[in-house]
């Protein structure tokens, strides 16, 4: 059945369609993530049929292949997919093509020609600058170009105005929340990872070193603690600084009772597919990933985001966020977990972007950029009774609660997750109830591990800074997954300790 387009992918058709009567041959189109780029393509396919009979549809991920194919077959268009592991079908006028087989078998090894095409689609346009992406487009001096994106910019950036021409956007994310087609965010930030030292190559931390940083007992014990307080156990994607780092976070989630599955660039295609097939249906609660769930996967039941990967990309990290925002059925928000403090460096995904199309010019969100300069009202605080971040002086957008003025904050000790105050992370005093619980399920571990009572009251200090009342004695209670992960996580960091 063809999809329904909603008004605003029936405007950005009119508007590509007017940009090609009027001469333009070089088009992005800007669209946020989730937003249906595959379908405007695909209508404008279906609009532009009888003058641009020959079409091609450029991707590198087989996600987006399949999607295209998918909506393509809804939409009653007839096409064939250039792709290993596909029977190729070279008289259909629509060619969907994988650009690396495109590129090997039309370039490399010259063991086909070139689909004829006087309309060139691109999903993910920000790879336009790659080299194998400029020979194809050479390739087609005369047609048509329009790349789709939601972060039109190269990786440290700048825009893309070597390449198109003219740039078509679509609303953004406050818009698309608004009109209930994406849904809103809530964060949880930490202290900003110490990345001193840390080289910047190419626009982004070097990966090695990053991992080195990140990858540490602690730190990854702590993430696992905080899914478990925090993400109401959602279905989460990880995104995580290297293959090694990726594989421990899963380790460590599995040790803790949580069903996790990993994959990477050299997972087969097949069981990758089978992996977020489990993940669709709910048999997996959480996929850790480096660098492959960025783009083209597209699960709306996706409801908590974990950020294990700092980058000073604001596309990547507009990209690894956008996974958790389509909407589903009573899904109101999208938790996301930023360990890497991606948000100090980038913003909220509700803020407003600046693409520019100039290549001499960078990406911006001036609404956040605001928020450092000391003096406008609009830093990041944390409401006190959701935690969620919003901003000073206006209601929760999360829960409605207009606070009142705030008590003095308490720091976040090292490797606690908080919420964002100020400029810092900072965490909100425990209530009675929940340290008299935490205190039950240290009793419970110390009795099965026969540990003496002392070790009790000094877990309990390193979690809430005092040692319990000399008068508090509760009945043990199974400790929750969170508990034991925040034991573990702290075992690990005293074993790791530096030995004077």
């Amino acid at each position: 059945m063809a999809p329904i387009l909603r008004p605003y992918q029936v405007g950005a058709v009119a508007d590509l369609v007017h940009a090609i009567d009027a001469g333009e041959r070089r088009i992005i189109l800007v669209a946020p993530t989730a937003s249906g780029k595959t379908i405007i393509a695909c209508e404008l396919i279906r609009v532009l049929a009888e003058r641009f009979p020959s079409a091609l549809v450029l991707s590198h991920r087989l996600e987006i292949i399949n999607q295209t194919s998918e909506k393509l077959f809804n939409c009653g268009i007839s096409h064939g997919i250039i792709k290993a592991g596909f029977t190729p079908r070279p008289t259909e006028p629509v060619q969907v093509a994988s650009i690396a087989t495109l590129w090997t078998r039309a370039w490399r090894r010259k063991t086909m020609a070139l689909p004829p095409a006087q309309l060139i689609l691109i999903d993910e346009a920000h790879h336009t600058p790659a080299r194998t992406y400029r020979y194809l487009i050479d390739g087609y001096p005369n047609a048509v170009v329009i790349g789709l994106t939601a972060t039109p910019c190269r990786g440290d950036g700048r825009g893309l105005g070597s390449i198109y021409k003219m740039m078509i956007e679509c609303p953004q994310v406050p818009d698309l929340i608004k009109q209930d087609y994406l849904v809103r965010s809530r964060v949880y930030a930490p202290v900003t990872p110490d990345l001193k030292g840390v080289k910047v190559r190419a626009g982004d931390y070097v990966e090695e070193q990053l991992a080195g940083r990140m990858d540490t007992d602690k730190l990854v014990g702590d993430i696992v603690t905080h899914w478990h307080r925090l993400s109401e156990r959602r279905r989460t994607i990880v995104f995580a600084t290297s293959v090694g780092h990726s594989r421990h976070l899963a380790n460590e989630f599995a040790k803790s009772g949580v069903r996790v599955e990993h994959l990477d660039g050299t997972t087969p295609e097949l069981e990758r597919t089978a992996i977020l097939a489990r993940l669709g249906a709910g048999k997996t609660e959480v996929v850790c990933n480096c660098m492959v769930l960025t783009e083209g996967f597209d699960l709306p039941d996706i409801g908590c985001i974990t950020l294990a990967r700092p980058t000073k990309k604001m596309g990547l990290f507009r990209q690894m966020i956008g996974r958790g925002l389509r909407p589903a059925d009573g899904k109101v928000d999208c938790i996301i977990l930023d360990h890497a403090g991606a948000v100090f460096e980038h913003g909220l995904p509700e803020d407003r972007v600046v693409w520019p199309l100039a290549p001499d010019r960078r990406a911006s969100s001036p609404t956040h950029a605001a928020r450092g300069n000391g003096r406008s009202k609009a830093k990041l605080v944390s409401c006190a009774q959701c935690s969620a971040i919003r901003l000073p002086g206006e209601p929760c957008s999360n829960c409605g609660y207009m606070p009142k003025p705030p008590a003095r904050a308490v720091s976040v000790r090292d490797g606690e997750l908080g919420l964002v105050s100020n400029g810092r992370a900072r965490t909100a005093p425990a209530d009675p109830e929940t340290k008299r619980r935490w205190h039950a399920m240290f009793k419970h571990i110390a009795a099965e591990r026969g540990y003496k009572p002392g070790w009790v009251a000094h877990k309990y200090r390193e979690k809430f800074g005092a040692f319990p009342s000399w008068h508090a004695d509760p009945p043990p209670i199974p400790p929750s997954p969170e508990v034991r992960s925040w034991v573990r996580s702290r075992a690990i960091a005293y074993a790791k300790r530096p030995i004077p």
